[in-house]
């Protein structure tokens, strides 16, 4: 946790924004309903017109009437968004203002925002199975205990509409290994068994291999496209890793995959870690910032642990 000098200035930084949101707040108070009453009044204007011309028995509820609706639906909420940008302009730029200072245990600390992460296109897909849709929100990158990261909150999704299903959201820290595995070694959720035919047939040159363990082999799958490096792995610390992970990560198994000198752990989770309360909310350290700090920590703690996997099995 940060020290007392820096607890204090960051209670400035938030009595700031304290400032600042309550001027948001009144600004979005009138242009919301503003923005979106022009519209509601506009629709009900062209629709009072369109009678002039309907028949008689479709008075509001002709063609045109309907497609005016649609049109007015989607400009209202265009326009609910654009009356809250006072809001979450504000937010974002505290955001990016607070981060860096909070997390003053990262060294070297950069943040972004919605872009893809440097990492991403070196995570094995297997790891998360295919999606043809992603979105990042906030990405941090730094030293944690000597070693560079980057941990970024992710949501991948396959498929489009009502038959899209999500193939991971959370979190996921990807971090340079003490020792490169030679190839790549994938460990994720056991799920049934036309989801791990398709995850098969995408990871057609991985190998599935056992623990040993019959209780984490029934939680995990483990592939991999070198099976002489990997078993070590997955029957030693590897497993000793996973076991400990579902102790302290137990609502969706957390999951694990090495390639070459990146580690990848990947946290599934649908909170947003590092989103500030809503803008109508007055901002307090201890409930809204003291956890952030806390799940950071947590969260590259973790990782620390997992990227000595590789070396200690070596060592042994």
């Amino acid at each position: 946790m940060p020290s007392e000098t820096v607890i204090a200035g960051i209670r400035k930084d938030i009595e700031a924004y304290e400032a600042a949101r309550a001027s948001a707040v009144r600004r979005v108070r009138w242009r919301v309903p503003v923005f979106v009453g022009l519209v509601l009044v506009a629709v009900v204007l062209v629709a009072w017109l369109f009678n002039k011309v309907a028949d008689p028995n479709e008075q509001w509820v002709s063609t045109p009437h309907v497609f005016l609706y649609v049109i007015g639906f989607a400009a209202s909420i265009l326009l609910y968004f654009q009356a809250r940008k006072p809001a979450t302009g504000l937010q974002q730029s505290f955001r990016e203002t607070l981060l860096p200072i909070i997390f003053g245990f990262i060294a070297d600390m950069r943040y972004q925002h919605g872009v893809t992460p440097n990492s991403f296109d070196r995570l094995p897909r297997t790891a998360v199975g295919p999606f043809n849709r992603q979105a990042f929100d906030d990405i941090v990158a730094g030293r944690y205990e000597g070693f560079p990261f980057e941990l970024y909150e992710a949501h991948l999704r396959e498929g489009s509409g009502k038959g899209s299903s999500t193939a991971f959201q959370g979190v996921i820290v990807a971090f340079e290994t003490i020792a490169p595995f030679p190839g790549i070694l994938v460990a994720t959720r056991r799920t049934n068994a036309v989801i791990s035919f398709f995850r098969g047939i995408f990871a057609s040159k991985l190998q599935e291999l056992s623990s040993g363990d019959a209780l984490l082999d029934a939680a995990y799958e483990f592939r991999t496209d070198n099976l002489g490096a990997a078993q070590p792995l997955v029957s030693g610390r590897l497993a000793q890793a996973l076991k400990w992970l579902g102790e302290t990560w137990p609502d969706d198994p957390a999951r694990v995959a090495l390639h070459g000198s990146d580690g990848f752990l990947l946290l599934p989770h649908t909170k947003n870690f590092f989103e500030l309360p809503d803008i109508s909310v007055p901002l307090d350290y201890s409930r809204h910032v003291a956890p952030m700090i806390s799940d950071m920590g947590a969260m590259l703690a973790t990782a620390a642990l997992v990227r000595k996997i590789g070396a200690k099995d070596e060592a042994g």
